[in-house]
């Protein structure tokens, strides 16, 4: 969701900058630095943007450096009076001496320097215009190199889950014969004391059905392809691979706690970790 992107546009008697940088958000949020006279083209400024852009916290610059002799500015008299008795009167209060120069201090005030109004023209507005979408298409190529790289990383992350829980299949047989160990060894201890073997096999049944994660498995499996699915797919798809990390991290945890095995249990942890990592990156995904 990151970028830049910079045009100059050269007129006649002043130069124009366009500077346009674009952040991660969850909405499009502009927030626009444009000089008085081009204030009446911001609507249509804001919605051309929201359409190419997006998402993103953008930040739109146009800066203006007067380049001719010709450019002209008046001095406003009355103005200028006004802050000279207030200044003499104020000091005359605080018995202070007023500046030494002047005239310089009294220039330098808010709007006491003005230049002539402007009239924006058509031509000027379609340079302008031509500009912006310069700029915008340098942050979106600058968005594109970095969402191939941040789709390179994903696929990495993704295919690292997928190995994880290959490497989880030699301990699932594993773990559900120490459990049988465990509870034999159990009844073993009571003395020969006499037992329904019915009923006992019909709640081993049960229990190893409960540890059974052979539904997980399949699940996590299905959301890791939809996720590659949607990270190629060529709309933008930050919040649905969003969503899918959500499912993803629920397969992950009940598997976790279905383990019931240290080096399992070791694997998920490694699971949760790569997902963390993913989840963090979406937040740069358009």
């Amino acid at each position: 969701m990151t970028g830049y992107g910079k045009a100059v546009v050269e007129l006649p008697h002043k130069k124009l900058t366009i500077e346009i940088k674009s952040l991660n958000s969850k909405q499009f949020d502009l927030f626009a630095r444009i000089p008085m006279i081009y204030r009446e083209k911001e609507i249509g400024l804001r919605n051309y943007l929201s359409k190419k852009l997006e998402r993103g916290k953008i930040d739109l610059s146009l800066s203006v450096e007067y380049i001719s002799k010709d450019v002209s500015a008046t001095i406003d008299h009355t103005l200028l009076k006004q802050y000279h008795q207030e200044i003499l009167s104020l000091a005359g209060e605080l018995n202070i001496s007023g500046p030494q120069d002047w005239f310089s201090t009294l220039l330098r005030l808010p709007d006491v320097m003005k230049q002539n109004t402007e009239e924006l023209n058509d031509e000027e507005w379609a340079a302008i215009e031509k500009a912006v979408e310069k700029a915008v298409n340098e942050l979106i190529d600058f968005r594109i190199q970095e969402g191939e790289m941040l789709k390179k990383l994903l696929a990495e992350k993704i295919a690292g889950i997928r190995q994880l829980l290959q490497n989880t299949e030699p301990y699932e047989d594993e773990r559900l014969e120490k459990i049988k160990s465990r509870i034999y060894d159990g009844l073993a201890a009571l003395d020969n004391k006499e037992y329904d073997t019915n009923r006992f096999e019909q709640e081993m049944i049960y229990y190893i059905e409960k540890l059974d994660v052979n539904e997980e498995k399949t699940r996590l499996t299905n959301h890791l392809d939809y996720f590659i699915e949607t990270l190629n797919d060529q709309k933008s798809q930050g919040k649905k691979l969003g969503f899918i990390a959500q499912e993803m991290g629920r397969e992950i945890n009940t598997l976790g706690s279905k383990s019931n095995h240290s080096d399992m249990q070791r694997l998920v942890v490694q699971m949760k970790d790569e997902l963390e990592q993913i989840k963090e990156q979406i937040l740069n995904v358009l």
